[in-house]
């Protein structure tokens, strides 16, 4: 470092200035001995950068409202999941934090080698059995290991949310999460040497009332082969060219396969309650179509053709003779 050098006017203000009092000397000196110093803890050293971080958090929020969404629909109850917080800590750390019983699943991160953890605690996974066997969703007053059906049951949910954490991941790159083992006492868990640093992603999940934590931990040396892309301006990158290019294809693929009831009215006619109550087996109904009329075929609820009604191998059947189009104006009503 190269030393700072004075003018002559700047050594005789200062020469003046120790001559009159006004500064000390050996506050001087004392300020020059002072360095600024940083703290570093080298049991925990920086292995994610705060855009690194930053990125994770963005792919885990998500996340976090698709897994809202699903399991909703699995538990049939509101459902609220949000991240808390990424963060970096040794792996002993993260294993002394956790409750004893609780449901820990060991996963396999292909094509990378080595292991990740997600953790469950016994209050959400509990209310989750419970609503999902017909129950209110109450937890227990004590936690315990889970029965046989009670972790088949789990696995059913875990495998849905690791789809959910692949789909998430997809932006960056590409991981398929590997159902390996289940666990209840996390010092059974050894999937990196405690002294090793490690992503933990903990989300908050609220399942009518009853909170709970999912914890995610990743080792750094499992990450480190994606870490360049890892950044809040590849994700970005990512998720644009994927909303405009990639997702049509697969939200085309998606709506083919989506059941859509079809039905074939042949006629219709108007009755009062009156008339409905005094029909008798072997009375005729009117309706206003005859026999040569087309029948209307009817998509979910619009009639979308007219087809001729016959018979195919012994079975009634329906010949499709026109496609109905909408009028402007009552596509403008339908909108």
């Amino acid at each position: 470092m190269v030393p700072e050098v004075l003018s002559q006017s700047e050594i005789d203000s200062l020469l003046s200035a120790l001559s009159s009092g006004e500064v000390d000397a050996e506050s001087i000196s004392k300020a020059n001995s002072e360095k600024k110093i940083k703290l570093y803890d080298f049991r925990r050293p920086d292995k994610f950068s705060k855009d690194q971080l930053r990125a994770i958090q963005m792919i885990h929020d998500a996340f976090a409202r698709q897994m809202t969404t699903s399991l909703s629909t699995m538990v049939r109850s509101m459902v609220s999941v949000e991240v808390v917080s990424v963060d970096q800590m040794a792996y002993d750390e993260f294993v002394r934090s956790l409750v004893q019983p609780t449901v820990i699943a060991v996963l396999e991160m292909y094509p990378f080698n080595g292991n990740a953890v997600l953790e469950v605690n016994p209050s959400i996974i509990f209310t989750i059995i419970d609503r999902m066997l017909g129950g209110k969703g109450e937890p227990l007053a004590k936690a315990r290991d889970l029965t046989d059906i009670e972790q088949t049951v789990v696995e059913r949910v875990l495998m849905r949310i690791l789809e959910l954490m692949e789909e998430s991941w997809s932006t960056v790159v590409d991981i398929r999460f590997r159902f390996e083992s289940m666990e209840s006492n996390p010092f059974f868990v050894q999937i990196c040497p405690s002294t090793d640093m490690v992503l933990l992603v903990t989300l908050k999940v609220e399942i009518g009332g009853v909170e709970g934590i999912l914890n995610l931990c990743v080792p750094y040396f499992v990450m480190e082969p994606m870490i360049d892309k890892l950044s809040s301006q590849h994700w970005f990158a990512s998720t644009s060219r994927k909303d405009g290019f990639e997702a049509r294809p697969i939200l085309e693929r998606k709506i083919r396969n989506v059941p859509v009831p079809l039905a074939l009215e042949l006629g219709r006619t108007a009755l009062t309650v009156s008339d409905i109550l005094q029909l008798q087996p072997g009375q005729v109904i009117r309706l206003d179509q005859g026999l040569e009329d087309p029948i209307r075929v009817i998509v979910g609820r619009e009639v979308k053709y007219l087809a001729k009604p016959g018979l195919s191998k012994g079975n009634f059947a329906a010949e499709i003779t026109e496609v109905v189009s909408l009028e402007p104006e009552e596509e403008d009503s339908q909108s």
